[in-house]
């Protein structure tokens, strides 16, 4: 118990129990152990130590957290001092029940969900007779715990570059790490500089730098999974390391592609429409997964011929790992960035990423679209609450939703945003200028009426990817029409803070937290508002040069500060529960 960081105090009774953890600080968490406990560290360790828990048991181990105290309390209070009106819980002395476990199902019984940890071989027991406790120290010898802890530190379902090319020897590097004191957040602090120094030499756009630049980039993911795994194997969970994780992957990613664009640009290729266009393939992506998740993980009556399908198929070896590596997750993404950075020139890398990365957006959207017109979900109102905040809609389209023009059909939200996105987008490409502006006035009536119902339809989910493809879509064709020098990379920038507040408000409801501050949105004008301002902008200054790239440059400086800003203090400050984000989707 010492070795797990608590302070070891003996009681001699129940009631010595409630007093010796009325004394503990209420800041602090507290565990009940049973005397008699025989078992693994690591048993322990999964009860005793996880941070993302209001109260964790196993076999004679129970532990609670501030939030859980008072109800651990009154469970010693019902048990033993007989409160007159009180639900009575039997005392352990006349029941096979230990002290920890009548204590762990008292909570339960007073709503407090009390997480018990699957053990797997894990030994954790409260023996009664000398004969049970040398079975038990027995079985505790015939498994090796730390072997168990590192299997345990590697993430069940990843992709097959993850998990034969990196996890068999990253998990080792992590106990390295570990016994070190070296944290989740400092691996990934080490992980995101290795990727920025990667993305530096790749700017070189010299054949040593693009070289060097793809083994720091797989450098760099090895730490990516590093610093997962580290804190599953310590169980350092923290709500700041979950937001560093997530954010990092996409500035690493990001950045190398600016590094790619930058030294192509020194040998006369300009690829910032490429490097521009595969952000947002892969932000569009995020986004659909982030939005089926949010709208069908808390639904009822939810399943389908498709999804018992999809589920077959895993089933059947070789096809998970096929389904898993053709959609490009994210080791298979970076290791042929990596590979054709160091082999080949960044032209042939983006198109190469874009038309993988197309492909796989298309193969997931399919099926997910499938599975959403075969099955009979009943969608809660957290889930339609969670795509109206991914929705990210402004002051403009929330004025065209209050003006309650109905729109009907169970189809008709995602339908109506998809026109306004497509004739947006189609008159970005071809249209004369003032019907650009007519375009994106549509558009902002479109996205109103979109949201102007509960998002409770079969595809509704649909709506904040296409909403993300027609913004960031339209910054890029309109930087790319202008042919003003700096418009692609100043578009570039926009795109990227931008994708940052979507991603921001993506971590945020994953957190529990809710989505951000409704003054924020309207601060950096929701995404009609930017598309309008854009558009207009595009208009105004296409034509005199580097005024139109100043102006994007600005409303990129602008919304980067507003949304940093904001997303650090709620970061820094957040008293969100304690999570680890567990990457994307293999």
């Amino acid at each position: 118990m010492r070795s797990l960081g608590f302070d070891v105090r003996v009681a001699s009774g129940p009631q010595d129990t409630g007093a010796l953890l009325a004394a503990v600080p209420a800041g602090e968490r507290v565990a009940v152990v049973d005397p008699r406990f025989v078992g693994h560290l690591h048993a322990l360790r999964l009860a005793l130590t996880d941070p993302r828990f209001p109260a964790t048991a196993a076999p004679g181990a129970l532990t609670a957290q501030p939030e859980a105290r008072p109800a651990l309390a009154r469970a010693l209070t019902d048990a033993y001092a007989a409160v007159p009106g009180a639900p009575a819980v039997p005392a352990p002395a006349a029941t096979e029940e230990t002290l920890p476990d009548a204590l762990a199902d008292a909570l339960d019984a007073d709503g407090v969900a009390v997480h018990r940890p699957q053990l797997g071989t894990l030994v954790a027991a409260v023996p009664t007779d000398a004969e049970a406790r040398h079975e038990a120290r027995a079985a505790v010898a015939a498994v090796d715990d730390e072997a168990v802890r590192l299997r345990s530190a590697v993430k069940a379902h990843d992709g097959f570059f993850t998990t034969f090319c990196v996890s068999p020897y990253s998990r080792y590097i992590a106990r390295w790490c570990a016994r070190r004191g070296l944290t989740p957040n400092q691996v990934t602090t080490a992980s995101l500089l290795t990727a920025l120094i990667a993305a530096g030499c790749a700017a070189t756009g010299e054949r040593g730098g693009y070289v060097a630049a793809g083994l720091l980039l797989l450098v760099s993911f090895v730490l990516d999974c590093t610093d997962g795994q580290l804190a599953r194997y310590s169980l350092q969970y923290s709500t700041m390391g979950a937001w560093l994780d997530a954010t990092f992957d996409r500035a690493k990613e990001y950045a190398f592609y600016a590094g790619l664009a930058l030294g192509a640009a020194r040998n006369g290729d300009d690829v910032w429409a490429l490097a521009l266009g595969a952000m947002v393939l892969m932000t569009c992506r995020h986004v659909v997964d982030f939005s089926f998740n949010e709208a069908n993980h808390d639904a009822t009556a939810n399943t389908s011929p498709t999804a018992a399908l999809s589920n077959r198929l895993d089933s059947v070896g070789w096809t998970v790992w096929v389904r898993r590596m053709i959609i490009l997750p994210i080791g298979e993404r970076w290791a042929m960035i990596a590979v054709l950075t160091a082999v080949t020139t960044p032209r042939i890398t983006f198109w190469a990423l874009i038309i993988g990365c197309a492909f796989g957006a298309s193969y997931t959207t399919a099926g997910r679209v499938l599975r959403s017109l075969t099955r009979r979900a009943r969608r809660t109102d957290r889930a339609a609450q969670a795509l109206a905040d991914l929705a990210d809609s402004g002051p403009l389209a929330q004025l065209v939703a209050a003006s309650r023009r109905n729109i009907r059909g169970a189809w008709a939200p995602p339908v109506v945003a998809g026109v306004g996105a497509v004739w947006l987008l189609i008159a970005a490409w071809q249209a004369p200028a003032g019907a650009v502006v007519l375009a994106a006035v549509f558009y902002v009536l479109c996205s109103g009426l979109a949201v102007a119902h509960t998002l409770k339809g079969p595809l509704d989910w649909l709506v904040p990817p296409v909403f993300r493809a027609a913004e960031y879509g339209t910054i890029l064709i309109l930087a790319a029409r202008s042919e003003v020098n700096g418009a692609l990379p100043a578009a570039y920038g926009l795109v990227a803070a931008v994708a940052y507040h979507h991603y921001d408000t993506v971590y945020r409801i994953r957190g529990g937290t809710g989505a951000p501050p409704a003054w924020l949105v309207r601060t950096i004008g929701g995404h009609e508002g930017r598309v309008l301002l854009v558009t207009v902008l595009a208009v105004l200054l296409a034509s005199r040069g580097s005024d139109f790239t100043l102006a994007l440059t600005a409303l990129a400086v602008v919304v980067a500060l507003v949304v940093l800003v904001e997303s650090i203090r709620f970061w820094v400050s957040s008293g969100a529960p304690a999570v680890h984000d567990e990457g994307e989707t293999a």
